[in-house]
């Protein structure tokens, strides 16, 4: 019984697949009838039956799904050029295509299809099909339109300086917002389609002679590889393409922002654009990589590196703070000042558990309250986070279950947490922070140091698409550290990341830099003197 139902279903995908290879029909009413059977008479597909010849006896139908075309261009280019523009050519069954894409359809977007997999592909992609009795082709007319996002500021990479554009759910419209930042022939794409159902449009986007060719040819193999009958955000993509799937860290950036896909195509990088969201993934990533902010570039080299320090030493807070006070208040009260031990000692008197079960609680707690204020409508869920964290952190310190200096850590902690730009760094600060005082738990201020060289050791091991996670670090190459955690000036950027560019130069002068001020001077006067004379 199982191998008859199993040679069954074989029988069915082999019907399947030889039904969507075959070719379209000469009969116009069996290829409609075809198209309404397969799409199961779907209430959104519009079919227009138009007349065409001197004596209109050329029947010929327009199909496409409603919602995902253009009506205006449809009835433009389409209707109103077959049904009233006049044909001074003879017009048979036989060149009847050729006429209608040569002479009457004005759409500029034109292609000839026979197969039926090609026909429902373009119909879902928001094209029209031009059917013609008597002949087993089908025109297909590129409408795709509808209604979409408009372009808006982000939501997620937030700027005080800078472009506020970003991206949206249209592929198109997000290669296009690239293509006006970065005006040059070089700058290539390459499409796929992903998702055996779904059929999901993805694009790589890279500028030729910039970045390595080996890198391309390294995520073109791993997309293609992917076999999945559904792709509806880039976050499924990001889950394939990765090298390493057992580590909390990132190992593919994402952003919505097209300077930041800008900027890192101009370094060497790949874009990976999906359609249907507005998220762009790029690759390679390192880890520097995320803490790097789009206005870091647009304000002055020593502003955006003391902004970064900050950025890198809340991170560190956002880790091991919680850690650090149960290893001193657990193990190495020595380490704390007299008054600040005692003033602990007093407040944690009363509480019933240890520093490691009073922050776990704690962390718990605020990991519901800010999930909990994700979740909740917009209008109430700052509201309700902020709220519910004050009362809840009053009322727990009031019945002695945790002591107020815990709710100051805390508090700390989660504030740190906020200052990393990228949100899936943040996230995994959030996890490994448990590790942190687990070890501290255990072993104290040596267990923080354990689990800090283990948390290096992994990040060390780490890849994106070949690159090391930790470059230009480790390895360390001295010459790509003024764009890491300090930002050097823009006219001593002369290079370009070795690891994942092929050409390195970026900046032709060798001596590219703001004049002094005493030749400045000196040459302002000498142009005075010659007025003069």
């Amino acid at each position: 019984m199982p191998s008859f139902f199993k040679n069954q279903k074989k029988q069915k995908n082999s019907h399947t697949a030889n039904d969507s290879n075959s070719c379209v029909e000469s009969s116009l009413e069996a290829n409609r009838q075809y198209i309404a059977r397969k799409m199961g008479d779907s209430s959104d597909i519009i079919v227009r039956h138009l007349k065409l010849g001197l004596n209109l006896e050329i029947e010929v139908a327009i199909i496409y799904i409603e919602g995902i075309v253009d009506n205006q261009s449809i009835q433009d280019s389409l209707i109103d050029s077959i049904t009233k523009k006049p044909s001074k050519t003879n017009i048979t069954v036989n060149n009847a295509l050729d006429v209608i894409s040569k002479s009457i359809v004005t759409t500029d977007d034109l292609s000839v299809i026979n197969k039926w997999e090609d026909v429902f592909l373009s119909l879902t992609a928001g094209d029209t099909i031009i059917l013609v009795d008597g002949i087993n082709k089908v025109l297909s007319a590129s409408t795709a339109g509808g209604e979409t996002r408009s372009i808006s500021e982000s939501t997620t990479e937030m700027v005080v300086r800078g472009p506020k554009a970003a991206f949206t759910e249209s592929i198109g419209v997000n290669l296009a917002m690239v293509r006006r930042i970065i005006k040059s022939p070089d700058l290539w794409t390459e499409s796929l389609k992903i998702g055996r159902i779904t059929k999901t449009k993805v694009n790589l986007m890279y500028i030729n002679g910039v970045v390595k060719e080996e890198i391309v040819q390294e995520v073109r193999s791993r997309l293609k590889e992917i076999d999945i009958d559904s792709i509806l955000e880039s976050g499924y993509i990001e889950q394939f393409i990765e090298d390493q799937t057992l580590t909390p860290f990132p190992t593919v950036y994402n952003t919505e922002r097209p300077d930041v896909v800008a900027g890192n195509l101009l370094e060497g990088r790949i874009a990976i654009f999906v359609d249907g969201t507005p998220f762009v993934l790029i690759v390679p990533a390192v880890f520097i990589q995320f803490f790097q902010s789009p206005e870091d570039y647009y304000a002055r080299f020593d502003i955006a590196t003391s902004i970064r320090l900050l950025r890198v030493f809340m991170f560190l807070i956002s880790l091991t703070a919680p850690a650090i006070y149960v290893a001193a208040t657990t193990f190495h009260q020595e380490m704390v000042p007299t008054t600040l031990i005692v003033a602990i000692a007093a407040q944690r008197e009363a509480v019933p558990f240890p520093a490691f079960i009073e922050a776990l609680l704690m962390e718990l707690t605020f990991e519901i309250l800010r999930e909990a204020g994700i979740r909740l409508p917009k209008a109430i869920g700052s509201a309700v986070s902020i709220v519910g964290a004050l009362v809840i952190g009053q009322a727990a310190v009031q019945a002695s279950i945790v002591s107020p200096a815990m709710v100051i850590v805390v508090s700390i902690t989660a504030i740190a947490s906020f200052a990393t730009p990228a949100f899936d760094m943040a996230i995994s600060a959030r996890l490994i922070r448990f590790l942190f005082m687990l070890g501290a738990a255990t072993f104290g201020f040596y267990g923080i140091i354990l689990v800090l060289l283990l948390m290096i050791v992994h990040l060390c091991s780490l890849r994106s698409f070949g690159i090391p996670y930790m470059a230009p670090f480790a390895p360390f190459i001295p010459s790509e550290n003024r764009d890491t955690v300090i930002r050097s000036p823009w006219w001593s950027l002369r290079k370009r990341p070795r690891l994942v560019s092929d050409n390195l130069v970026r900046e032709e002068n060798e001596k590219s830099g703001p004049p002094t001020g005493r030749n400045m001077k000196k040459n302002v006067s000498q142009e005075g003197d010659n007025s003069e004379s």
